[in-house]
């Protein structure tokens, strides 16, 4: 409860990840994707079905691709091309349904832009945020305090999640659909520069050169790429 900088650092990076996670919205698109499809125009219940399977097979499909791809890539690569392609979907989903309430989008053309972009979404975090959050988290903390601050991650990913999908319905029905989506790509914005200035590349990184990484940086993004090279120049003189 009373960490030294460098913890602070690494506490910083891994709660944000887990919080970013779940504010980007993926839980209340997945529970109600149908509703979303059906404020689109979807009203046939076989549609829905159809619709709401292929979300499922977006999730599962990118979720491999994520496996083969983490240690390839590396993890802040993934991460940003995740939060980005999130963003630019929640926002095309956003606009959509705005200019279908006024009338300005055919329906045919808003239902071929819903699905695809709330298979966009679960392809972009299936891909990215969605698993590697647990991947950074087991690998940037010391291991005298890993279990502490592994679960501290996990209630603030599911504190997260629970008041995101407990107060969906209540924004939509403040704000309008499109006004929730508009919100949440504002915070998946948010998360593109949080993880570009504090998450650092972990990818292949002993524990000893992940500590000097955060107790090098300044908490500026550009400055910890160069540090990271200085950490292993350090660690191998060792």
């Amino acid at each position: 409860m009373r960490p030294s900088p460098v913890v602070r650092r690494m506490m910083l990076a891994g709660l944000g990840v887990q919080f970013f996670q779940q504010a980007t919205g993926i839980d209340a698109l997945v529970y109600y994707s149908p509703t979303i499809f059906r404020d689109a125009g979807i009203a046939s219940e076989g549609h829905l079905l159809a619709a709401t399977v292929a979300v499922g097979l977006s999730k599962t499909i990118f979720i491999v691709i994520a496996i083969l791809l983490v240690d390839r890539v590396g993890r802040k690569p993934l991460l940003l091309i995740s939060t980005v392609g999130i963003t630019a979907c929640l926002a095309v989903l956003a606009a959509t349904l705005s200019l279908l309430s006024r009338g300005a989008l055919p329906g045919g053309a808003a239902i071929a832009l819903a699905i695809l972009t709330v298979c966009g979404f679960v392809a972009f975090f299936s891909v990215g945020i969605g698993p590697i959050n647990m991947v950074l988290s087991s690998e940037i903390y010391p291991l005298r305090l890993r279990a502490q601050a592994v679960g501290l991650g996990l209630a603030v990913n599911r504190l997260t999640s629970g008041a995101v999908a407990m107060s969906f319905l209540s924004i939509c029905r403040a704000v309008s659909v499109a006004g929730a989506f508009t919100a949440f790509a504002a915070v998946s914005a948010l998360s593109v520069a949080f993880l570009q200035w504090f998450v650092p590349e972990t990818s292949g990184k002993t524990l000893e050169e992940i500590e000097l990484l955060f107790g090098d940086a300044g908490g500026s993004g550009g400055e910890v790429e160069v540090e990271l090279g200085d950490g292993e120049h350090q660690v191998h003189e060792r």
